[in-house]
């Protein structure tokens, strides 16, 4: 990385976390820069050279901060492989903020969605258990942007992951529900935390709320299939953190 970094925080995670709503959130106050776009999908770029990697396209992306903390947010980072190994090049005093929903809930909401993009031919109950294997054709081998409904709710392994790459004070792990249920008072820590001054109490929002069709229904079988196999991830999470979705 050649150029001066200009980004200093990133929404890194999860997908169907509430990501949107924070972004929105944050894009609003104008004593915080963010990316014109949502997501910028710069440091999950494969194309990228990333020996030198063009981050003039990146910043490209922003106004001119001036002085502001200044931040973008693209969830799949905290799943995608490398993405972190890349910001700590680009910026090693990067803060990373990650939004965690129940894993179960999250996998759900990820298949409707890709289901109703007619993306996914699969059924939920296959897609969590046959549909797997398609992570093993996918590039690279082991990941895919679609089907991983499974994968993303490992959470315990990628936040170990992440901090064994940054620094546990540049990590701000929250759960989704607070920025549902507590708006005001969980943006005044993500302010707090990125450097920003205090802003207006904020309003509860929801956005991308998944769309629902007669006799599409989470299944109990699949619930709980899904949480018996995320019962041991889930206990890593709770010793990284001090929180679990299965208590």
């Amino acid at each position: 990385m050649t150029a001066a970094p200009l980004v200093d925080f990133i929404i890194a995670g999860a997908q169907k976390g509430g990501t949107t709503a924070l972004f929105d959130y944050l894009a609003d106050d104008p004593a915080i820069c963010t990316a014109r776009v949502k997501e910028t999908h710069f440091f999950d770029d494969e194309t990228q050279d990333w020996a030198a990697p063009d981050t003039a396209a990146y910043h490209a992306l922003f106004e001119a901060s001036g002085g502001r903390p200044c931040g973008e947010a693209t969830p799949i980072y905290l799943y995608w492989p490398r993405s972190l190994e890349r910001i700590f090049a680009y910026n090693p005093a990067m803060r990373l903020i990650v939004l965690l929903r129940d894993p179960v809930e999250r996998a759900w909401s990820h298949w409707r969605m890709e289901h109703f993009r007619g993306v996914e031919p699969l059924s939920f109950s296959q897609a969590i258990r046959l549909g797997r294997a398609r992570l093993f054709d996918a590039a690279p081998w082991g990941y895919d942007r679609e089907f991983s409904y499974v994968e993303r709710g490992f959470y315990g392994e990628q936040i170990e992951r992440l901090f064994a790459i940054f620094p546990r004070d540049q990590a701000l792990i929250l759960r989704s529900a607070a920025l549902q249920d507590e708006p005001a008072a969980t943006l005044a820590q993500v302010r707090a935390f990125i450097g920003a001054p205090a802003g207006e109490a904020a309003k509860p929002r929801r956005v991308h709320v998944g769309a629902t069709e007669a006799g599409l229904d989470l299944d109990p079988a699949d619930a709980a299939f899904l949480r018996e196999l995320y019962a041991r991830d889930d206990e890593r999470l709770k010793a990284l953190v001090g929180f679990s979705f299965q208590d």
